[in-house]
């Protein structure tokens, strides 16, 4: 099975872009050929980019403090599991106090570090990180692999709470959408949400075995999956005939 998110709104967008970046950094450090941490690096800046909104720090500190008052009113209620809740209230409140703790916006240090900013300037250079454009850069690249990943690993500090924080709270999310089984009608599927509730992140899980590729688009009012599989050219061809697929919408 192959899951696809979409995000129902852009805080979750954000959250979604983030995650996707911290998972390519966590899958490159340990890594050890110079070129694996050209592209670490990479990443840390677009984490920079995406962290850079000004509101971002202070929305997910409202957030994580409202998932815990949601969970502490569940506290003494019939069916709870008392210990699952404090540990669902301790991660919120380490993300939390570790965020909160973090001085300005996630990964600014950084920007004060001639080095990595000088990398960064050009990077989106094609070819731009030449040994003869930056060989103070080239020179940190032939250093032994345990030293680089130890500069990475101190670079990366600074966005560590970030990571923890939508980590965190993504998760949350994810385990409050109930999966059900649907039908797309025609390879086409549509529902409409019910009002006054916030939905925040649709989920869709297909059988990879059918090479199916799903269109979501949706919004606070209604959500629609439009089922696509590509041509021997990779032209994507719309499904015409009925498909079983599973769907969650986190609220």
């Amino acid at each position: 099975m192959v899951r696809y998110e979409y995000p129902l709104n852009e805080s979750i967008r954000t959250m979604l872009r983030l995650e996707h970046l911290f998972d390519r950094l966590g899958q490159l450090i340990p890594r050890d050929t110079a070129l694996d941490h050209h592209f670490a690096l990479a990443t840390l800046f677009e984490i920079m980019d995406v962290a850079g909104r000004a509101d971002l720090k202070s929305d997910l500190l409202k957030d994580l403090e409202r998932h815990k008052l949601e969970y502490q009113a569940f506290r003494g209620k019939h069916g709870v599991s008392e210990a699952a809740l404090d540990a669902a209230l301790a991660r919120i409140d380490h993300a939390f106090n570790t965020l909160n703790a973090l001085p300005g916006k996630a990964g600014a240090p950084l920007a004060t570090n001639e080095f990595l900013m000088t990398i960064r300037s050009r990077i989106s250079i094609p070819g731009g990180t030449c040994e003869f454009d930056l060989p103070a850069y080239y020179a940190w690249q032939q250093l032994d692999a345990s030293r680089r990943r130890a500069d990475l690993m101190q670079w990366i500090a600074t966005v560590t709470p970030l990571a923890e924080a939508q980590s965190v709270l993504l998760g949350l999310l994810r385990d409050a959408g109930e999966p059900q089984r649907v039908v797309a009608k025609g390879g086409q599927y549509q529902q409409t949400l019910p009002p006054g509730k916030p939905f925040h992140l649709l989920r869709v899980r297909l059988d990879d075995s059918l090479g199916l590729v799903p269109e979501i688009s949706g919004h606070r009012l209604i959500v629609s999956v439009r089922l696509m599989r590509p041509d021997g050219e990779g032209r994507m061809k719309p499904v015409t005939e009925d498909q079983s697929l599973e769907l969650a919408i986190c609220a």
